[in-house]
């Protein structure tokens, strides 16, 4: 799947399903509830925190998904193309780290 075609798909589903979008906002929120549900898990998986019992079962493959669909959201309401976006800032990127990362004696 594209990236393009998952932000066509998300935007049958919710024509389909979802009735209309959240509001910019609420879709807003609710992404940094869902990157909340994904930091939960990766504390208690590679952090110092334990699992509760409310924690077991948890995917984190699924808690990224949910980060993705809302983000997805976001830029179909905002008329992101996400493929554009991305590409762009790979290309930012490349031309502002290009040796940075390669000269950080941390990193090697």
């Amino acid at each position: 799947m594209t990236i393009q075609q998952a932000q066509d798909d998300v935007d049958q589903w919710i024509k389909t399903y979802g009735v209309r979008y959240f509001s910019e906002l609420t879709n807003m929120t609710i992404l940094t509830e869902e990157v909340g549900e994904m930091a939960r898990i990766m504390a208690r998986t590679y952090g110092d925190q334990s699992f509760k019992k409310s924690d077991l079962g948890k995917d984190l493959g699924d808690e990224m998904a949910d980060v993705l669909w809302v983000l997805i959201c976001i830029a179909n309401q905002t008329g992101i193309n996400l493929t554009e976006a991305l590409e762009k800032n790979i290309a930012k990127k490349t031309d502002r780290d290009k040796d940075r990362h390669k000269q950080n004696p941390k990193l090697l």
